[in-house]
């Protein structure tokens, strides 16, 4: 069953040219082994695909009015004074983008064992898709790099603890990424689900802004997905574009609904959100803490008639210390944090316990002592009486600094061969220092190579899901891009 999906998820994440060929076989044959079970899982499922394939069309027209229409629904039901349909408060968001991380770190990567067919009309249409997931190589376009930064900025870097659950629907797109010559109906048709426009991802990014939250990776998702010129039409098209001609179109056709279903798999959008429990949360990050801290504080301190070192010695505890700070007036439930003294030593740069907690774990600690002080300020919107937040698109627009601007691209010289040197977004490759000497070698080699067809395949492997968000894979992406033409 799902077993074995964070093994899949990393031993596919580490595969590169270098690896031992016996772990690299044993890998794909585990991830091959894997992909089968989901699918045989994927087929028990329900579908709303419609049974012929002449009516996709009409199928992705409806759907698109559909989620408009609820979406409107929504922003209605929002101005009439309901409150937030998904996340509570800021560390809910968080945790949300946490849940999702594995997911949403692989995006794309169903799409990257077509590449070696860039020439091959019936795949260009899926291709372009996995370029434009890689934002073409463009640092602030590349879906994989923009997550990072924003897990980077919201202290949820420390993904890789999630359970098994969570690395499900991952582990299932790396699997496809590297068996697409078995699963080409499957890839196909799991493409097609993926690039639909669904609703929890425009309320998402909503939300998100609402709470302060940068909105730009679900809002980039919403416009490149449009069915009128973005990935949902171009994953239809596909569908026909690798249509046989000659084998049984019934059995291919079959076989991609299959691979539709694969999208139901693991830990989605809304079970990640309802997952969300404040409380132990909390106490999941005090259980970690207490695990290397247990030993760090002095005696001098105590609570409840106990030094601290005592309270953290066992995670069973860790309620009735809480309830201990609470009771002798350290913490102060359902009002500003700021008047809580706990909350003074964990927050602020000159706060005793500067650096012990991060960004996610600050705002979990944040909002569980806020509580319904909390809840009745931020949840409603403004026109029911109640002051909201600043958005973080209203925080951008009143700051005073921007950022300017982006290097111009030098186009540089011809080299030898089909590649002109200089393609770096990062500086010049020929500087000769350490920061650069990846690019600088990668143009090397590529400028030292005689024909298209072998720049392609030398590029392949920096696009791969664990490399494509690199300063070399943004390289090789953006030339592999520029090469393949419109």
């Amino acid at each position: 069953m799902d077993r074995d999906a964070k093994n899949v998820y990393f031993s596919l994440m580490n595969q590169d040219g270098n690896a031992d060929l016996t772990s690299r076989k044993t890998a794909l044959e585990t991830a091959s082994c894997f992909l089968s079970e989901q699918l045989k899982i994927a087929s028990g499922l329900p579908c709303d695909l419609p049974a012929d394939m002449a009516s996709l069309t009409n199928w992705i027209e409806q759907g698109t009015r559909r989620v408009g229409c609820q979406y409107r629904e929504y922003l209605d039901a929002r101005k009439a004074g309901e409150t937030r349909r998904y996340f509570k408060n800021q560390s809910h968001a968080l945790y949300f983008l946490k849940a999702v991380a594995p997911t949403k770190l692989v995006d794309g990567a169903w799409l990257y064992g077509l590449l070696h067919r860039w020439n091959d009309p019936r795949f260009s249409n899926l291709i372009r898709i996995y370029l434009e997931e890689l934002g073409e190589g463009l640092p602030d376009k590349n879906h994989v790099r923009l997550y990072r930064k924003l897990l980077a900025n919201h202290g949820g870097d420390d993904w890789h603890k999630l359970g098994n659950q969570h690395f499900v629907q991952g582990a299932i797109q790396l699997s496809l990424a590297y068996h697409a010559a078995d699963f080409l109906p499957e890839v196909i048709g799991f493409n097609l689900g993926y690039e639909q426009l669904p609703l929890h991802l425009l309320i998402t990014a909503y939300e998100l802004n609402e709470l302060g939250i940068d909105p730009y990776y679900f809002t980039l998702h919403v416009t490149v997905d449009n069915a009128a010129t973005g990935h949902a039409k171009k994953s239809l098209q596909s569908v026909f574009d690798a249509m046989p001609q000659v084998a049984s179109r019934d059995e291919f056709y079959q076989r991609m609904v299959n691979g539709y279903k694969l999208n139901q798999l693991g830990v989605d959008t809304l079970s990640a959100i309802r997952s969300f429990d404040l409380q132990q949360e909390l106490l999941s990050v005090f259980a970690a803490k207490a695990a290397v801290g247990s030993q760090l504080h002095s005696d001098y301190c105590r609570v409840g008639g106990r030094t601290v070192n005592d309270w953290l010695a066992e995670p069973g505890q860790l309620p009735a210390f809480l309830a201990s700070l609470e009771k002798m007036g350290w913490i102060k439930r359902h009002q500003d944090p700021q008047n809580s003294r706990f909350w003074k030593l964990i927050h602020g740069e000159r706060a005793d316990m500067f650096g012990v907690f991060n960004a996610y774990e600050q705002q979990l600690i944040h909002d569980w002592i806020a509580g319904d002080s909390a809840s009745e300020k931020n949840q409603a919107p403004s026109s029911a009486g109640r002051p909201r937040q600043l958005s973080f698109k209203a925080r951008q627009r009143l700051c005073e600094t921007f950022e300017q601007g982006r290097s111009v691209q030098p186009e540089g010289h011809a080299a030898r061969g089909v590649i002109r040197t200089h393609y770096s977004h990062y500086g010049a490759a020929d500087d000769q220092d350490d920061f650069n000497a990846d690019l600088r070698l990668l143009e090397e080699k590529l400028a030292a190579l005689a024909s298209k067809d072998e720049v392609m395949a030398s590029l392949v492997g920096l696009m791969s899901p664990a490399h494509h968000h690199t300063a070399p894979g943004m390289m090789a992406t953006r030339i592999f891009t520029r090469l393949m033409g419109p």
